[in-house]
């Protein structure tokens, strides 16, 4: 496997990580209690700032990712593929799918795993404020 992406993200008190269907991570440096597929925010990337190595990759039918979320010890890791319809354009959030939707957040889709999927020890974790997620996107 080949590193192509690291994010870093931080935790917050309103992180759910309920969403059966997608997973984010944001910019943003709020949460609300809506936000419930996000788990990680104050991103230091979003689909707009991913190196152009990853969406050169990514824009490829099919292309396979690993995409590993650490957050200290705990890790959890899940598979999807690109497309070439993504665009990368939004300047705030990384969103991975579970479906074929496509919008200007999506990074990945037919993603095996979804935010409600992810280790809820992570999840704990990421309740509190100061704790730092890695995520890593590896071309497979």
């Amino acid at each position: 496997m080949l590193l192509l992406e690291e994010i870093y993200a931080f935790g917050h008190e309103n992180i759910k990580a309920t969403h059966h269907s997608t997973l984010e991570v944001t910019t943003e440096n709020y949460l609300t209690k809506k936000g419930d597929c996000i788990i990680g925010i104050r991103a230091n990337k979003s689909a707009f700032l991913l190196s152009s190595k990853t969406k050169e990759f990514l824009r490829c039918n099919f292309s396979t990712l690993k995409v590993v979320i650490e957050v200290g010890e705990q890790s959890d890791a899940f598979i999807c593929y690109g497309s070439n319809r993504l665009s990368f354009l939004n300047k705030t959030s990384i969103v991975f799918r579970k479906s074929k939707y496509i919008d200007d957040r999506t990074v990945g889709i037919l993603c095996n795993k979804a935010a409600s999927d992810i280790d809820r020890r992570i999840v704990a974790k990421l309740k509190d404020p100061s704790c730092k997620l890695v995520l890593k996107i590896f071309k497979t």
